[in-house]
């Protein structure tokens, strides 16, 4: 295949698209979970306690592609270094903002729904239901805001505490800084999400009268937590063979970032494009 006039080489050519890939997986499956959002929660069983009562464990839709995005953000870490993970990590932040834009724009265009001349929005059905685009939107706002939120202070949190492994152990232990940076990463973000979820009512739904507030909230706190964790831990072994297959296919070695920090105080990468 002949190469485009910017591509200064097949190698750069090929790390570009590669970059392109693991970016692309990480943006598309974010946009995917802001959508799905809160719009179910799935329910992965009960446990009757005599001092807690009966402890429901259940995940949102939107957690389960999430492992996804930090297994991109790893690799890109990994192979490109921090500057580039940070900057796809505010590409998402962009592109929470785009979803937000296309569904306010989306609502605020005429369409063909009876509008209520009391509330001036589309009138609800027998049941007070709003059309389906109407509900979506609903959730999806206030799915994104949290996710928004929650999605900067771990995601930076990932980035920051892996190249801090990475640096304090001279770029060995490949599998400390994978577990390490995001099983505190998805604690960060598992926090955030369900309480600012909670703080703008979108587990109402979730949430009953019959046990205390705070439990139900740890208890989904915990829930989402070990289902992140679970992976977390699962893709240490596709962190681990995919970093050594792309560092082979793109010729860059991960850990000449490190050894060009201890010797020459700067961070630059003489291999990456």
């Amino acid at each position: 295949m002949a190469l485009h006039p910017i591509e200064a080489s097949e190698l750069h050519a090929r790390r570009e698209r590669v970059f392109l890939i693991l970016a692309g997986l990480f943006l598309g499956t974010l946009a995917m979970l802001n959508i799905l959002g809160i719009l179910r929660f799935i329910k992965l069983g009960e446990i009757d306690t005599a001092t807690w009562g009966t402890l429901t464990f259940s995940v949102a839709v939107g957690v389960l592609p999430y492992p996804v995005t930090f297994l991109c953000t790893d690799l890109i870490s990994e192979i490109y270094g921090r500057a580039r993970a940070s900057a796809v990590v505010w590409m998402g932040l962009v592109l929470n903002c785009w979803v937000l834009i296309i569904l306010w724009v989306g609502g605020e265009l005429p369409g063909f729904e009876t509008i209520d001349p009391m509330t001036g929005t589309p009138a609800g059905d027998a049941a007070n239901r709003q059309p389906v685009f109407f509900e979506v939107r609903a959730f999806a706002f206030g799915a994104t805001l949290a996710s928004m939120i929650a999605y900067l202070a771990a995601q930076f949190t990932d980035v920051w505490m892996f190249h801090f492994w990475k640096n304090l152990t001279g770029g060995k232990h490949l599998w400390l800084r994978n577990n390490g940076s995001t099983v505190i990463s998805q604690l960060v973000d598992s926090t955030a999400v369900i309480l600012i979820t909670f703080s703008i009512g979108g587990l109402a739904g979730v949430l009953n009268d019959d046990t205390p507030l705070t439990q139900q909230l740890v208890v989904l706190i915990l829930t989402g937590y070990a289902f992140k964790f679970f992976f977390a831990l699962l893709d240490t072994v596709p962190f681990y063979f995919m970093t050594a297959w792309l560092s082979r296919y793109l010729e860059i070695d991960p850990n000449q970032e490190h050894t060009v920090l201890e010797g020459e105080g700067t961070d630059s990468h003489p291999t990456r494009p």
